[in-house]
């Protein structure tokens, strides 16, 4: 089988890549790890609301069921959920079946661990090695069975309730939920805390998830709240790990902004410790700059939530994340859930009493350019003595003035072309530069080019 875990789980196109005999298989490595480690034999599996999930989800818990290991059963849920439920019901391991902002066809299953957080390497390169028949498999009262774990959703609901005891009652919130994971519960949550919820993207069909609504199409929450009214809008992607915003003019609030937002806030309440931000590779300077002015240092990792995580349990730090919205709050989880996100950033709005128009002009972006380049090979392309050539003379063009970073997809056969700089010409010649390498040295094809001031990242 030649799926391999990436950025964020292991994704395929269902039942052609992923199918639902690699998902059993995947139970049973599953199972092996849980068996190896001595960890609770229970896991709690979310999916979202694509076709393909309950076949997958059946086919993978079957594989657990088959290696002894029973499972909890959250039914459609946000990623956080999971994390949530793992924790609460004591479980050995976590799995969202789930293909996060990819389209409906695409399917995958990520992994977490009995705290919540996503699996690292280690569990996943087990989980791979492990993946063939036994004949060794519990037998009778051994074998894994299913259990119902609607309260554990109902528990999650309440805490995320919890999170924001200001209520936000007189709020006037537009919510995309991307006909995903979050068109059940986050409604449910928003409006227990009293907000006045204007709701697209909640129609699910098992084939519309992420079709022209959610946090990969930011135009239609920009939109919806301009023309309502509202005082700030939310778009979830496909399985509502991370969110992104709009202020009541339409401009978008990235991952960036909304931390600026979040940590301006609470720095100049005296409640911000430690001093420090987690961003990637992607995160913006002109937010650098501006937090580092705040007295607040901005660390940068690779991309990638779990990463962020990572950094950020070694800096003992409150708050971390990237553009596209993935945010870590580590007093309430180890890993990015939307719901949390915006419910942190509708906090700091109700209890500044301020809208996010009034709360948008934190920092100066420097414009960004992300150019996507499908090639296959990608990393290898990466490091190819032409295209390391390219990225050398673009970062030479650039000096001090802007920055540079090409990286190979951890989701797609894509090489994503990125630079930033207060002169655009400049900036852009870079771009075209490295791009020019990978197009007429590697057979590259671009196929998205975004600036990333005014959109989301990928």
């Amino acid at each position: 089988m030649s799926l391999k875990f990436g950025t964020d789980g292991v994704r395929g196109l269902a039942n052609r890549e992923l199918t639902p005999e690699f998902a059993l298989s995947l139970g049973l490595g599953v199972g092996a790890w849980i068996a190896e480690r001595g960890l609770s034999p229970l896991v709690a599996i979310g999916a979202d609301t694509r076709r393909s999930g309950p076949m997958l989800g059946m086919a993978f818990s079957s594989g657990l069921n088959s290696a002894g290991v029973s499972t909890l059963q959250l039914g459609v849920v946000p990623t956080g959920c999971v994390g949530w439920a793992t924790r609460r019901a004591g479980c050995g391991m976590g799995a969202m079946i789930s293909a996060s902002h990819n389209p409906a066809p695409d399917n995958g299953i990520k992994l977490f661990g009995a705290d919540g957080a996503k699996a690292g390497s280690e569990v996943e390169d087990f989980v791979l090695a492990n993946l063939t028949s036994r004949e060794d498999r519990p037998i009778g009262s051994g074998i894994g069975f299913e259990t119902d774990g609607c309260e554990f959703v109902d528990e999650y609901v309440q805490w995320l309730v919890s999170i924001v005891p200001e209520n936000l009652q007189r709020m006037r919130i537009c919510m995309d939920c991307a006909n995903g994971a979050a068109f059940n519960v986050a409604p449910r949550v928003l409006r227990e805390l009293g907000a006045e919820v204007t709701l697209v993207g909640a129609e699910p069909d098992g084939d519309n998830i992420n079709a022209g609504y959610g946090a990969t199409h930011p135009v239609t929450i920009q939109r919806l709240t301009q023309e309502t009214g509202a005082d700030v809008g939310v778009s979830f992607d496909g399985d509502a790990d991370r969110a992104v915003f709009s202020d009541g003019t339409g401009r978008l609030v990235n991952g960036d902004r909304t931390m600026a937002v979040w940590s301006t806030h609470w720095s100049k309440s005296h409640r911000f410790d430690p001093h420090v931000i987690v961003g990637t590779v992607m995160t913006n300077t002109g937010f650098e700059r501006a937090m580092q002015g705040l007295g607040v240092q901005v660390e940068r990792v690779d991309v990638g939530d779990k990463h962020v995580s990572a950094k950020l349990r070694e800096l003992a730090g409150k708050i971390g994340g990237e553009q596209s919205g993935h945010i870590v709050f580590t007093d309430h989880a180890p890993t990015g859930d939307g719901l949390v996100t915006a419910l942190e950033l509708l906090r700091v709005l109700k209890i500044s009493r301020r809208t996010m128009t009034e709360a948008y002009d934190c920092y100066e972006p420097w414009p960004q350019l992300l150019v996507n380049v499908q090639v296959r090979g990608a990393k290898e392309v990466a490091a190819s003595e032409d295209v390391v050539a390219a990225v050398v003379g673009a970062r030479e063009a650039l000096a001090d003035e802007g920055r540079v970073n090409v990286r190979a997809s951890g989701t797609q056969p894509m090489l994503r072309v990125m630079a930033e700089g207060k002169d655009e010409a400049i900036r852009d010649r870079a771009v075209q530069g490295i791009v020019d390498a990978v197009v007429a040295g590697h057979g590259g094809e671009i196929v998205g080019r975004v600036e990333l001031t005014h959109a989301l990242g990928d």
